[in-house]
């Protein structure tokens, strides 16, 4: 699913959440306003895309796309990135992601970084990425602000920066984001950007497996060897009031 970078024994997440993440096909918003005519055609585009029919929804939102609606242009882009009713087509995608990206759309900020990352339809170019994943990190978006921590902490598009990399990490760690999780383990577990601490390391690994990463048992299975029974019994307890707080200010 994505590069697995090795550190100090152990693994540094990469793109196994977030390539998940770029095939989630649709972003749909209730409660158009009147003004904002172009609904009722993207609603039925969506309907049309829930029930397997890509041809009608293709049909709905090209046109909603071409006419410069940013939710549109995401959509197409996915479906040329996904081959869903047209033929996969990355450059087609990058330049449905490009017009929506351009529009402040931060989720097509985010593909369109990924794109950028992993040479899909474009030249790979890790400044580009960076600065993509930058504007849709600082709207919020999650998955963006868990790539542009890993990309400060591998030094990739940026100057390598361990700090910077965990405040990001730490912003998508906050939002429930499992890769960011386990990677904020990782940090916590070697020191870098912050102080050595196998317990808050062990805190987040747990956090992130029960979330879903699929990284954080191999994370727990090297600290529990480094840890004594109380420190182990303390990253659980400070596991589970992190959960209560909605991972805030653990």
């Amino acid at each position: 699913m994505g590069a697995f970078y090795t550190l100090d024994g152990l693994g540094l997440v990469c793109f196994n959440v977030v390539m998940k993440k770029l095939l989630i096909l649709l972003f749909f918003i209730t409660g158009f306003s009147s003004s904002q005519t172009w609904g009722a055609d993207f609603a039925k585009g969506f309907d049309a895309f829930k029930s397997g029919d890509y041809a009608t929804a293709l049909k709905e939102w090209t046109p909603l796309a071409e006419q410069g609606v940013a939710r549109a242009q995401y959509n197409l882009g996915l479906m040329y990135s996904n081959g869903k009713g047209v033929i996969q087509d990355y450059k087609t995608a990058v330049k449905w992601y490009t017009r929506s990206a351009e529009q402040g759309y931060a989720r097509a900020q985010f593909n369109l970084g990924l794109m950028y990352n992993t040479g899909k339809g474009v030249i790979q170019d890790y400044k580009t990425a960076v600065n993509w994943y930058t504007l849709a990190a600082e709207q919020g978006n999650a998955a963006a602000q868990a790539n542009l921590g890993l990309m400060y902490n591998n030094g990739k598009g940026v100057i390598q920066d361990y700090k910077t990399a965990v405040n990001w990490y730490t912003l998508a760690a906050e939002q429930g984001d499992a890769a960011a999780q386990a990677n904020l383990a990782i940090s916590f577990a070697v020191g870098d950007g912050v102080i050595e601490d196998k317990v808050y390391a062990h805190m987040w690994a747990n956090i992130a497996r029960s979330n879903g990463s699929e990284n954080a048992s191999k994370i727990l299975d090297i600290l529990v060897k480094q840890m004594p029974p109380s420190q182990i019994e303390k990253a659980q307890d400070l596991a589970r009031e992190c959960v209560k707080k909605n991972y805030k200010g653990c």
